[in-house]
């Protein structure tokens, strides 16, 4: 027993200089930078140029007009409190880029509102991403040239939950609500991206994409809703494959489109890429009664995987004639809760109910 004690000390005595050890490395204190009317910085860009790495810049609720600039720190938190700030380009645009051109490195934005964003170029953006990993949660980007655009960087991780993005696009089919350049990993999750306007309302380059539990659609004719009604063309666009997961989506096509595809798969060529594409348990809709195709894979070798998935409306499911499809359920007018109020869920007496199979397991073990 008393060794059983004195190595128990031991132990002790060597977690607790391990805790000492990180007290004496840690960093300053992070500091919390309050934004807003009466408070000690007036706009949002005003406190990221004094931000340091670690700091959280909370936002009042207000609107900020022309508030434009580079977010250079890392580490940074920035965040709406008191409901959602409103930041509005109002015709100025920082570095002929965005509204915030995002520098830093291991960024999160939460719960802010942007819009207005033009450059001369015609490819301005709220947010611009240049940095390594960044995170957009509980926001809302409207009415740009594109609501995030990304560059090509490998190393970057880039997460989105709890979105909206409503009618980017210059109307040029260039212009996008969200554009991803060639980055390590997309997490595309919870959104609702929906009117782009001509352009995608997903468009992604990424060597890896995890799409699963957004709502892509688009207003019909004559409705009214956050944004004004768009045209879009892909509601998800991955061109250049890589490994892609599309699991849980509502994903409708407006009778009013530029494209009759509603997700694209590799067709700008996929390199050396991995081309493994699971299309897992969505509900598709597709308004255009006289064409549409669901999933449209090109230049890819890799059979993909169709399976539990609602395909509504006409049109074809996949021109990939080795793609593996398995309990699906095809149907020109699927039986669905309420579709008129865009509410999707099958009615319960609808013979797709507990009828699905496991889809297995992805290439990269994935259950």
């Amino acid at each position: 027993m008393q060794s059983i004690r004195s190595n128990t000390t031991r132990i002790a005595f060597a977690a607790s200089a391990l805790v000492l050890g990180a007290v004496i490395a840690a960093p300053a204190s992070a500091a919390v930078l309050s934004v807003g009317a009466g408070k000690t910085y007036a706009t949002p860009c005003k406190a990221f140029a004094a931000a340091k790495a670690g700091d959280t810049v909370e936002i009042q609720a207000a609107t900020y007009s022309g508030d434009v600039c580079a977010i250079s720190a890392s580490k940074l938190t920035i965040r709406g409190v008191n409901g959602r700030p409103h930041i509005k380009a109002g015709g100025k645009n920082s570095g002929g880029k965005a509204i915030w051109v995002v520098r830093g490195n291991d960024i999160t934005v939460d719960n802010v509102e942007m819009s207005g964003a033009a450059v001369p170029d015609k490819n301005g953006a709220a947010l611009r991403l240049e940095g390594t990993n960044f995170t957009l949660r509980n926001s809302f980007l409207h009415d740009n040239e594109n609501g995030v655009l990304s560059g090509v960087n490998e190393a970057s991780t880039v997460t989105m939950e709890y979105n909206e993005f409503g009618h980017n696009g210059r109307g040029d089919g260039y212009t996008h609500n969200v554009y991803i350049g060639k980055v390590a990993k997309l997490y595309f999750r919870y959104n609702f991206s929906h009117d782009a306007n001509v352009g995608h309302n997903l468009k992604t380059r990424g060597l890896y994409n995890m799409i699963a539990y957004n709502r892509f659609s688009s207003l019909r004719a004559g409705e009214t809703g956050s944004t004004a009604a768009g045209k879009p063309s892909y509601e998800v666009n991955v061109p250049n494959g890589g490994t892609t997961y599309i699991i849980g989506n509502v994903i409708q096509q407006p009778a009013s489109n530029n494209n009759p595809a509603m997700v694209s798969y590799g067709e700008e060529g996929v390199g050396t890429r991995k081309t493994d594409l699971y299309v897992i348990n969505n509900t598709f809709v597709n308004d255009e009664s006289s064409r549409g195709t669901f999933v449209t894979v090109r230049n890819a070798t890799t059979p993909a995987k169709l399976i539990n998935n609602i395909f509504s409306g006409g049109g074809t499911v996949t021109a990939q004639a080795t793609a593996i499809q398995k309990t699906n359920y095809r149907s020109v007018a699927g039986n669905f809760v309420n579709k008129a109020a865009y509410d999707l869920r099958p009615a319960s007496d609808a013979q797709i109910v507990n009828a699905g199979s496991n889809p297995g397991n992805s290439a990269g073990g994935l259950a």
